[in-house]
């Protein structure tokens, strides 16, 4: 019973918009650590599970607590490192109006077309305590 389950869940990831498996299985991590309130600079990430073929990233952070607010984002190239330095792009950095605000990341491959590979999203508070 437990192997034909398994077996089912593989074929509905496989044929989830035709990407292979592993395309569904990237992972984005940050931490707010050196960032600034206001700041224009973003974090470092760490990424997992990029799909091969993968030529660029496209970043977007929202506030959760204001989702109307326009914070952007940025691309980088990607050249099949997993680490993204931190201030990599430009964006409205994080800038709650009073107390803590939950914040977004959402990171995008695409290929050298621009057609989407994969997509993963984080969240963290700001300021963190």
């Amino acid at each position: 019973m437990r192997s034909q389950f398994l077996a089912a869940v593989g074929v509905a990831l496989v044929s989830m918009g035709g990407l292979p498996s592993t395309a569904l299985a990237m992972g984005l991590n940050f931490s707010w650590a050196g960032v600034t309130s206001c700041g224009s600079s973003p974090p470092a990430f760490a990424l997992s599970g990029v799909p091969h073929g993968t030529a660029r990233l496209d970043f977007n952070m929202v506030d959760l607590n204001v989702p109307t607010y326009q914070h952007g984002g940025g691309s980088v190239a990607y050249r099949g490192n997993n680490k993204i330095q931190a201030g990599s792009f430009s964006y409205t950095g994080p800038c709650p109006p009073s107390g803590q605000h939950t914040y977004r990341f959402t990171v995008q491959a695409l290929d050298a077309s621009g057609k989407v590979l994969a997509s993963a999203s984080a969240s963290r508070p700001f300021p963190s305590h």
